[in-house]
């Protein structure tokens, strides 16, 4: 191991001077009569951690060694289970009109206990932190203040303990009381030209909203009305206003609003970018993303408070719809071009936000107002976006109804050229079929003169006709006399049942109805065919009634010819023969001819008759 020579001892001795120089500047005390306004910044500040939490004031005091100044402080390295001991040393003059204030910028630590020296030498405890009512507050304003004594004088030593569940800002600022006055109201200022932008930006889409009734508009409301209030939670305006009563809804009140800004933002963002339609895979993604967050914000409200403290996470929802408003402008939706815009400016000022909390860009103006700052050029340009969208869709819409107006010209000019056309064609056209008509009047003429001489012509036909089927009718009348109609040849006199029907229709009310029942003359159709229903006591008689034919279980015509075959007592067939002729079954043809038989033995003259003149003259007379 090589030994270190004397230039390497004196270089190590000079960067242990060096670095006792700087901690002795940090440590020095600090003059109030040279400064207006003095800012320490955490890296600045004499500190001790209790990592037991269990010392007090008598503990300390003493012990001046304790207190070291950390340059290189980082927000990590802030321990959320211990206290921080912070030591301030101040000169007060003997003789000075100024009054002097002490003041922590972070209204977020739980608690803050200050000690401030008394004229005795004895300390006063003071509790402040954002656990505690905000009316217990030394003086009514956002952050934490101590007025300095202005009866002491000479060095005097403040000590200050910090307790907070989340990382705390340690910066103090010392400041006389007018600056302090005039710092707080320039800062209201701000506060009610924000507040007051943001109030004005959601009436004015309230009143769009009830005008149109697109429920974008609606969730844009929510949205501004969330940033709103998480603003009011960050700046402790919130705590001051709006619940300073309820120092346990302070601690969780920041996480409700950041969830509800995200909320909106993702529904407002897949409104507006129609992202079911134009990025059907992104609006799936979003979906998602909306019901993991809303399952950590109830695990987180419900379960774990501390889980409030992942601010860092909402990257990841506002990089997702960032990214879809980029790839909806892509795909040539012009107004996500605000829309675009305004979340990279959101984006922007969350992440410089980040980066303050983490200590890697400086505290300033700029950088500490970041977030409001992209908030409020956020929603001017979603403003724009969404009247971006109306005037696109006005333009659109113009353009539409200036094409209908050429295009109605279009067709006026069109119709007026038919219409002309029209008339010269309707002009010829009624000359052509005047001169048609003329024709025709002419031709009805010669055509009347030809059907006169035709229906002289069909009167004669006529006559033939029924003088030839007379002729035929007597000769099919001969033939049924004669005894030799096979079944085939009658079969063409009675074709069907219809044919049948009809012959017993004429051959039974041939000389008028009379009813059966009541003996009434006037009938109506009844409810089959050929059937009649008396008028009087409604009995329904059909054809067949009272006939031979009544109730039979083959059809009609072939009982016709076996009545036939029976009447003319002809023997060519047999019984086997003419079940085999008509299909039927031998008994079926016995039990009718029995019948037949039976009503013949019964009234022979009166069967005869029917036999030789009705059953075929009536049908031949049609």
């Amino acid at each position: 191991m090589k030994i270190c020579g004397p230039k390497h001892l004196f270089l190590l001795l000079g960067l242990l001077l060096v670095f006792a120089i700087q901690r002795a500047a940090a440590q020095q005390p600090i003059r109030l009569d040279d400064v207006k306004e003095k800012v320490i910044m955490a890296d600045g500040l004499a500190y001790y951690e209790d990592k037991t939490d269990s010392l007090t004031l008598a503990d300390i005091k003493d012990r001046p060694e304790l207190f070291q100044v950390n340059s290189a402080f980082q927000p990590s390295d802030y321990n959320t289970t211990s206290s921080y001991w912070v030591k301030i040393d101040l000169v007060i003059p003997d003789s000075s009109k100024d009054i002097w204030v002490i003041e922590f910028y972070d209204q977020t630590i739980d608690l803050l206990y200050m000690y401030e020296p008394m004229v005795n030498g004895a300390y006063n405890q003071l509790v402040f932190g954002d656990y505690r009512p905000f009316d217990q507050k030394a003086i009514p304003h956002k952050n934490f203040e101590l007025l300095v004594d202005p009866r002491l004088s000479g060095k005097q030593t403040y000590f200050f303990k910090i307790k907070s569940h989340a990382y705390a800002d340690l910066r103090v600022a010392i400041k006389t009381i007018d600056r302090f006055i005039n710092y707080s109201l320039n800062e209201y200022i701000l506060y009610g030209f924000f507040y007051g932008m943001i109030l004005i930006i959601s009436l004015y889409n309230i009143f769009i909203y009830f005008a149109i009734r697109e429920i974008k508009y609606l969730f844009y409301n929510f949205y501004i009305l969330s940033v709103g209030i998480y603003a009011t939670c960050v700046d402790g305006i919130a705590y001051q206003y709006l619940w300073s009563d309820a120092p346990q809804w302070n601690q969780i009140a920041y996480g409700v609003s950041l969830f509800s800004v995200m909320f909106w933002a993702l529904m407002f963002g897949k409104k507006f970018l129609n992202t079911k339609v134009r990025a059907p895979k992104l609006h799936k993604i979003l979906n998602i993303i909306i019901v993991l967050r809303s399952a950590l914000f109830l695990y987180t409200l419900f379960f774990d408070h501390l889980l409030f403290q992942l601010r860092n996470i909402e990257i990841i929802p506002l990089l997702t719809i960032f990214y879809a408003s980029i790839h909806v402008w892509i795909r040539g939706y012009k107004p996500a071009r605000f829309f675009v815009i305004a979340y990279g400016i959101m984006f922007i000022g969350f992440f410089v936000k980040a980066m303050v909390n983490l200590s890697i860009i400086p505290i300033g103006i700029m950088s500490y107002y970041s977030l409001h700052i992209s908030f409020l050029l956020e929603m001017l340009f979603l403003s724009f976006a969404l009247s971006d969208r109306v005037r696109i869709l006005k333009s659109n819409r113009d353009r539409a109804l200036k094409r209908i107006i050429i295009q109605h010209q279009a067709n006026e000019k069109l119709k007026d050229k038919v219409n002309r056309e029209l008339e010269a064609r309707i002009q010829k056209r009624t000359e052509e079929l005047q001169q048609k008509n003329r024709l025709l009047e002419e031709s009805n003429a010669k055509l009347y003169d030809q059907t006169t001489e035709i229906n002289k012509i069909n009167s004669l036909l006529d006559l033939d006709n029924w003088k030839l089927k007379n002729n035929i009718k007597e000769i099919l009348q001969d033939r049924l006399i004669n005894r030799n109609l096979t079944l085939e040849q009658f079969n063409e006199i009675f074709p069907d049942k219809i044919s049948c029907f009809k012959f017993l229709d004429r051959l039974k009310w041939d000389n008028g109805f009379s009813c059966l029942k009541c003996s009434h003359q006037k009938y109506s159709k009844g409810s089959t065919k050929f059937s009649r229903r008396c008028t009087k006591c409604g009995y329904d008689e059909s054809v067949t009634s009272n006939t031979v034919f009544h109730r039979l279980k083959f059809p009609i015509e072939k009982a016709f010819y076996i009545l036939y075959v029976t009447l003319n007592n002809q023997q060519t067939y047999t019984l086997d023969e003419l079940s085999e002729i008509l299909e039927l079954r031998r008994n079926t043809i016995w039990s009718f001819k029995k019948k037949i038989e039976s009503l013949y033995e019964n009234d022979e003259n009166n069967l005869m008759r029917i036999r030789h003149h009705n059953l075929f003259n009536l049908q031949f007379s049609e």
